[in-house]
Parts: structure tokens; sequence; C-alpha cells
């Protein structure tokens, strides 16, 4: 049975920082490519970042470059996305997302190329 739990969520004030886990059961990091994507009230998922584990390819939405920074555990089966110098904007629920054939600078923003997704974590970023 495919799991994915994301944790470490909560409040942080501008220009702090938090990192988000992603914890995957089911099938593993070289199997599949994770993405982190984010929604805010009234507003549309959007992809955040992505990591293929079995090349240590990245991929970052442009508002977030140099910000954020993901990487993987494979013998944890874990997804980290460290965030730094976070601002209001940031704020949203946090999903975690697997998806079987890999994830690209073309596709890795489009929810519906990925095939599990967790329940989210809520990052609140005060101003």
């Amino acid at each position: 049975e495919v799991q994915i739990v994301e944790s470490g969520g909560g409040f942080v004030q501008a220009g702090g920082s938090l990192r988000l886990s992603c914890t995957v059961s089911g099938f593993t990091l070289d199997e599949y490519a994770i993405g982190w994507f984010r929604q805010a009230p009234g507003e549309e998922r959007e992809g955040v970042s992505c990591i293929r584990s079995s090349d240590a390819s990245t991929y970052y939405k442009d508002s977030v470059k140099g910000r954020f920074t993901i990487s993987s555990d494979k013998g944890k089966n874990t997804v980290y996305l460290e965030m730094n110098s976070v601002k209001p904007e940031d704020t949203a629920v946090y999903y975690c997302a697997a998806e079987r054939f890999g994830c690209y600078s073309s596709n890795f923003g489009i929810p519906w190329q990925y095939d599990y997704w967790g329940q989210g974590t809520q990052v609140t970023v005060s101003s």
C-alpha cells in the first residue's frame, strides 16, 4: 500500500526557516520522483520543487530558487524541503506527491502528472 506523509509544517516569522519532511512507503525513491506543491486559500495548487532521486536531479519554481532546497534520504524513504528566508507569500498548505515517470523542468509543476498525494501540512509565515 502506498502512503505519503508530510510533516514539519507550522508557524514561522518572515525571514526564518522551516524544514518539511515527506516520508513514503510502498515504493522506493528510485522508482518515483517526489514533488512538493503548495496551495494557498482561494488559489490553485502550484508546483514548488521536485527531485528525481535516481539521478539527484532537482527543479524549482522561480520564486523559491535560492531560498528552498529539496533533498532526499533513500535509506529513510524521505524527501525534505528546506525553506529559508521565508516570506508571507509562502503561506500555504504544502503537499508531497509521487510521480512514476520522473519529473522534469517541463512538467514538475503539473499536478495531474502525479500519481499519489499526501494529506498536506500547513505552513504559515507571519510578517
